[in-house]
């Protein structure tokens, strides 16, 4: 199949900022704790409604994603844009009504704590998106499934797209009292089951979810989360010319592994470049009272630009999260995104991240639970910069030729044809 190549506007140029690194895009405006957020339960003014034709216009919705998230806007919304869809994008995030880069954002105002947002924000989306005159509606988060059987009334489709195997991610969600996650996680994924099999398409972010929704007699699409191929960093200065830095970007928390990187630090000639929003203040509090702290150049959250800067200014990317049992078959796409970098990536040692560094040889994977083991291979790769150097060339060489959003992109293309019954070649 062919079609027109997806190419962004420069950041700054005009409508939405490519904003933060933290997994998901953070908005363009100055970084906030996340229980400073704003509360407007509210929402403002709708939109006009588009007058445009029906087949064409398409609706995806979130409640928890940034409105410039890699995946969400950045790479499926502004994909469907350059084929010719009229995309509408609903949000609670409380910052307006707005459109960036032919994508009109809707927004219902930022909910009001957990319960709002699971209980209250899917059925204001419910309500807002079937006054749009859209035939395809695509959900991205989980408390949405709810509101998927009554969109998909009135021949309306309905597409879910899991971005993580949520049965097994509620296993470690510290907000779940221990004794309830097992019995929470069980019931959910009965009811995620009993949604996804009667919607129109699943959308899987990773072979693993795929393969969990195929047991169910759905058939997903497996649309990978890969870098933008637009966004390969160019060749950055030798190793040898760099400090002794290694850099994390994402959000920091706890099952994301800080504490033991930086008590590696401790045990290692090197420094951390460090970019996200901690997950709670207390974590932060507790990272700062280790010795290693002293070794960070922590940069708070920061836009696309910044986290380019930071990789070209580093020696080694870090994937070190914990064993739990959504991050064993997940694939981050930081990982890739170092890779794209030309950095040689230090993971944790599970099977399938194991198989992917160990295919391109573009890393070492570590024990996340040990900084010693951490330590040991940061020391490595910082006293080796020739070897560390051909790791990261071969990895961004992978990127360009297999993981990048040009390989995926298509197969977002070809679905959505086939749900609104165009042929590819129209």
């Amino acid at each position: 199949m062919t079609g027109p190549v997806l190419r962004l506007p420069p950041p700054g140029r005009s409508g939405l900022a490519l904003g933060a690194t933290v997994e998901t895009a953070a908005p363009s405006r100055k970084p906030r704790r996340p229980r400073s957020r704003p509360a407007a339960a509210a929402g403002p003014e709708p939109l006009p409604l588009p007058s445009v034709a029906p087949l064409k216009t398409v609706v995806h919705i979130t409640t928890n994603h940034t409105r410039d998230d890699i995946r969400v806007f950045l790479k499926e919304c502004l994909t469907l844009q350059a084929h010719g869809y009229d995309v509408h994008l609903l949000v609670a995030d409380g910052l307006g009504n707005s459109t960036a880069h032919g994508v009109t954002i809707h927004d219902l105002g930022f909910p009001r704590g957990r319960l709002q947002r699971f209980a209250l924000s899917p059925w204001k989306c419910w309500r807002y998106a079937t006054r749009l005159p859209a035939r395809i509606y695509h959900l991205h988060d989980p408390e949405l499934l709810g509101i998927a059987l009554p969109l998909g009334l009135h021949g309306r489709k309905v597409v879910y797209d899991s971005h993580e195997d949520v049965p097994r991610a509620l296993l470690s969600r510290d907000w779940i009292p221990s004794p309830l996650r097992i019995p929470i996680s069980r019931l959910f994924e009965l009811l995620e089951n009993f949604v996804a099999a009667r919607l129109s398409a699943i959308v899987a972010a990773t072979p693993n979810i795929g393969e969990r929704f195929s047991k169910i007699r759905a058939v997903p699409t497996i649309i990978n989360n890969y870098p933008l191929s637009h966004e390969l960093i160019q060749a950055s200065p030798a190793s040898t010319t760099k400090p002794r830095a290694v850099c994390y970007i994402g959000a920091i928390s706890a099952p994301r592994g800080i504490r033991e990187i930086v008590k590696a630090l401790e045990l290692a000639d090197a420094r951390l470049i460090l970019a996200g929003s901690f997950e709670t203040l207390a974590l932060e509090e507790q990272v700062r009272r280790l010795s290693g702290w002293a070794k960070v150049d922590f940069r708070g959250s920061v836009s696309r630009v910044e986290a380019q800067a930071i990789m070209q200014s580093s020696r080694v990317g870090l994937v070190l999260f914990h064993p739990e049992p959504n991050h064993v078959e997940a694939q981050p796409n930081k990982m890739f995104e170092y890779m794209s970098a030309g950095l040689p990536v230090l993971a944790s040692r599970f099977p399938l991240w194991e198989s992917l560094i160990r295919d391109a040889d573009s890393g070492l994977c570590v024990d996340p639970l040990d900084p010693s083991e951490i330590a040991a291979a940061m020391t490595f790769l910082l006293d080796s910069p020739q070897r560390a150097a051909e790791m990261g060339a071969r990895g961004r060489a992978a990127v360009a030729s297999s993981y990048n959003w040009d390989v995926e992109a298509p197969k977002l293309i070809e679905l959505y044809r086939a749900l609104d019954g165009r042929s590819a070649g129209t």
